[in-house]
């Protein structure tokens, strides 16, 4: 009975003893193996498997300590039935269910449920992205394998008795004082500037934080200046709070700011590279949002979105850095440029503000991965995430040069906004062209391409923008794959 859970190789790429200790224990829950038999002999199973007599034992040890088996003397291991039972026992016994019978009668929850947030428009990805040969997907990355390695060494350092106590209990509303220190000397002077550790809170990437903000600062009707075209998401959250939205219209200069603002509480910003078009808010639209802030009388949550991957000129400094005031709460991802699934961002505000912030967060999550942090704390202080971006940066600006020149080359009459980096375009499709039914015939040719009608608030938004991450796909499969969007595109004219 237990061959058949071993009827699939072993992947060699594994820890060997990992492997049949799970196979093992999922044949044991499974209820197949008779608990009056011993489990086959050491010898026996490693001459099935393979594998070393001595790994099959460390397996049986390991099991017997974990509860699985029991070690009778020279007879072999055992099945526990007692833990096994225990582990099995999920539903409990209903004796008294004549007493008090159940119906089963049917519940609506759609009654209960105060607000569908399944009903909201959003960007939705494939799962299975990773498998088509053209991914031009925003917001995903191909893992830098040094980084990797990297980030490898530092959770094993993070777990050794130096670091241990930092992590392992429960830090209730506090941050790793080692990160915090990373991000004050390290992170906010490259922006431009500087802040006091009690101004700063780690979250659960960047969104956490959006959502934090417009938690505490919204209620409903709170009137909430954004981007248009925009983050779904982040409209989203601010929808979810009952705010009343005021779209301002983007150029290539940034989020453009006019009288419409007045009367709002609180705008949210992109200013670094705005999402979705990528383009960065000028020097001059950050002095006048920041009167208008003053004139309106309105709070700023500023997005750093993918601030430090700029490939033309100097990195432009957070609006942060010019308020004056203590408007402007800023946010920044730790993990984006790093590796997205590690969710792990920071809010920078006024103290007045971050105090509540701080036990909002604590009713919510508590806090991140205290073990995350201190990992990403020695990540920074090892420098490595310094490196990283350069490294970065440096291939980024390659694909980015790549893919501008084969849009030019094989989509003259798509328009491609300009911008000074970032890892993604935004794209202007032919007049009259749904980018829906492009990316429908794209992704059959194996591309994967994202229409841009999700990104505006507006009821009729235009359907021929789509737009196009470059951080997914290897600079020597972009060419092609950009003229299989272009045979796409024709076929789309149809």
């Amino acid at each position: 009975m237990l061959e058949h859970f071993f009827s699939v190789p072993l992947d060699p790429g594994r820890k060997l003893q990992q492997q049949i200790q799970e196979r093992i224990i999922e044949a044991i829950l499974a209820g197949t193996l008779p608990s009056h038999e011993p489990l086959p002999a050491t010898r026996i199973l490693a001459r099935d498997l393979g594998v070393a007599r001595n790994t099959i034992s460390l397996v049986y040890e390991r099991l017997a300590e974990d509860g699985y088996l029991k070690p009778v003397k020279r007879r072999g291991y055992f099945i526990d039935e007692r833990y096994v039972r225990e582990q099995l026992n999920l539903k409990p016994e209903t004796g008294g269910a004549a007493l008090f019978p159940l119906t089963g009668r049917p519940i609506d929850y759609g009654a209960r449920i105060t607000m569908s947030y399944k009903a909201q428009r959003m960007m939705v990805k494939p799962t299975d992205w990773r498998l088509y040969a053209y991914p031009f997907i925003y917001g995903q990355l191909i893992p830098d394998r040094t980084s990797v390695s990297r980030w490898r060494d530092c959770i094993r350092q993070a777990g050794t008795a130096e670091h241990v106590g930092n992590w392992a209990a429960d830090l209730i509303d506090a941050d790793d004082p080692m990160l915090i220190d990373q991000i004050i000397r390290r992170i906010l002077p490259k922006r431009g500037f500087r802040a006091d550790p009690s101004e700063v809170l780690i979250t659960v990437g960047a969104q956490h934080a959006l959502f934090l903000a417009a938690t505490l600062l919204c209620r409903e009707g709170t009137r909430v200046g954004i981007e248009e075209p925009g983050y779904p998401d982040s409209r989203n959250i601010f929808l979810s709070r009952g705010a009343r939205l005021k779209p301002q219209a983007v150029d290539g200069n940034g989020m453009r700011v006019t009288e419409d603002l007045a009367g709002c509480e609180l705008v949210c910003v992109t200013p670094g590279h705005q999402s979705p078009t990528n383009v960065t808010m000028t020097l001059e639209r950050r002095l006048q949002l920041l009167a208008a802030a003053e004139e309106h009388d309105f709070l700023i949550v500023e997005d750093d979105y993918e601030s430090e991957l700029n490939f033309v000129g100097k990195q432009r400094p957070a609006l942060k850095s010019l308020d004056v005031s203590g408007r402007v709460l800023h946010v920044g991802s730790l993990s984006k440029p790093l590796f997205p699934g590690l969710r792990l961002g920071f809010i920078v505000a006024p103290r007045p503000l971050m105090e509540e912030l701080r036990v909002l967060r604590r009713l919510m999550c508590r806090h991140p991965s205290a073990l995350d942090q201190r990992a990403m704390a020695i990540f920074f202080a090892d420098g490595h995430f310094d490196t990283h971006i350069r490294r970065q940066r440096s291939d980024l600006a390659q694909r980015w040069k790549t893919i501008l020149q084969e849009m030019a080359k094989r989509l003259p009459d798509c328009d491609v906004t300009m911008t000074t980096g970032g890892s993604g375009l935004w794209v202007t499709l032919p007049k009259g062209m749904d980018a829906r039914r492009l990316s429908a015939i794209a992704a059959k040719k194996g591309v994967l391409v994202e229409p841009g009608d999700v990104c505006y608030l507006r009821d009729n938004p235009p359907l021929n923008r789509i737009r196009m991450g470059f951080a997914a796909i290897a600079r020597e499969r972009i060419g092609s794959g950009i003229a299989l969007l272009a045979e796409a595109v024709e076929e789309a004219r149809a």
